[in-house]
């Protein structure tokens, strides 16, 4: 690092990202003009998998790969990811770290944004990271989730700090002295961390796929998930795909996607594999954010709050300070 320069780190890790539709190539593109370095922890994938000959197509001296083997025994329940998630922070350079999962793209609009809080709190020790809004967008890319039962928003950029850790499965970080390296679920002796807001949102595509390719990767999601808790994804065959239920319900997004996203957008190719209402004799499934008591909340939320969540817990500690 060049004497009195801030430096940013970008990072991610992934496994049989193509096969899977990840829309890895547009998360790196999203950031390259604002990192100095992109670090991906390259899993073990399969045969048929091209991820990495993809990003290498790329041609970018700024993207480091770390070659992994996961190992879901050692790390079940979903823990793998954070611990991916590590592999890839662990080799970092930067002094602020940009953390994007292989379906999350930052907007070129917010670039500057998130270059100028670098900039701004770079000396301020008592900051640990920051905060990004969240989009989600469901089915396809015209429908996006304005409810409770989604997550609004997320510590995305953290101090180069190595008591800093991933947590659960690698959703968010919390500070976590003398980490044992393997439990990573564990509450008892860490903290939150403390962060400002970025300015600046995710666009989160993660369940916008092929109904097809979505079925196939939450089956790979709940194997990596085995024996964890969390809440299964109701996978069932809608002409052998995924169910996103009837769109009518999603709120359309009406404003514009990162131009990193253009191509992917242009060639989607299964909305008519989509349907607005629920066709005659079909039950869709019922997923947490169509609950009665989820779009209750929601509703009160959207209509009253400013969208803002109520009863909500957060894995962070909001600075104070106004934006």
């Amino acid at each position: 690092m060049r004497k009195g320069s801030l430096k940013i780190s970008a990072f991610s890790f992934l496994r049989n990202g193509s096969k899977l539709y990840y829309p890895i190539l547009e998360s790196i593109q999203s950031v390259l003009p604002l990192v100095d370095e992109f670090v991906i922890a390259m899993g073990d994938s399969d045969a048929d998998d091209s991820t990495r000959e993809e990003i290498e197509r790329l041609g970018s001296s700024k993207i480091v790969f770390i070659d992994t083997v996961w190992d879901l025994e050692a790390f079940p329940g979903g823990t793998e990811y954070a611990h991916q998630t590590d592999i890839a922070k662990d080799n970092c350079t930067g002094d602020w770290l940009l953390y994007l999962q292989g379906d999350e793209v930052i907007h070129e609009d917010d670039i500057e944004k998130i270059r100028s809080q670098c900039q701004r709190w770079a000396g301020e020790k008592h900051i640990d990271g920051m905060i990004f809004d969240y989009l989600h967008f469901w089915g396809d890319y015209d429908h996006i989730h304005k409810s409770h039962a989604w997550y609004k928003q997320e510590i995305r950029i953290i101090r180069n700090d190595p008591e800093i850790h991933s947590r659960n499965d690698a959703q968010s970080f919390r500070r976590i002295p003398n980490f044992d390296g393997v439990s990573y679920r564990k509450k008892e002796g860490t903290r939150k961390l403390h962060c400002v807001h970025s300015g600046a949102k995710i666009y989160h595509y993660g369940w916008v796929r092929p109904p097809n390719v979505m079925k196939k990767k939450q089956a790979h999601f709940e194997d990596w998930h085995e024996n964890s808790s969390s809440e299964k994804s109701g996978v069932r065959d809608v002409s052998g795909g995924f169910d996103y239920g009837p769109l009518n319900h999603i709120p359309v997004f009406e404003g514009s996607h990162p131009v990193a996203m253009k191509a992917r957008i242009d060639e989607i190719h299964w909305k008519d594999q989509l349907y607005s209402e629920t066709p005659e004799n079909h039950t869709p499934p019922q997923y947490r954010h169509g609950r009665f008591k989820y779009r209750f909340l929601s509703w009160l939320e959207n209509t009253f709050f400013q969208g803002r969540h109520l009863f909500s817990s957060k894995h962070y500690i909001l600075h104070s300070e106004k934006r």
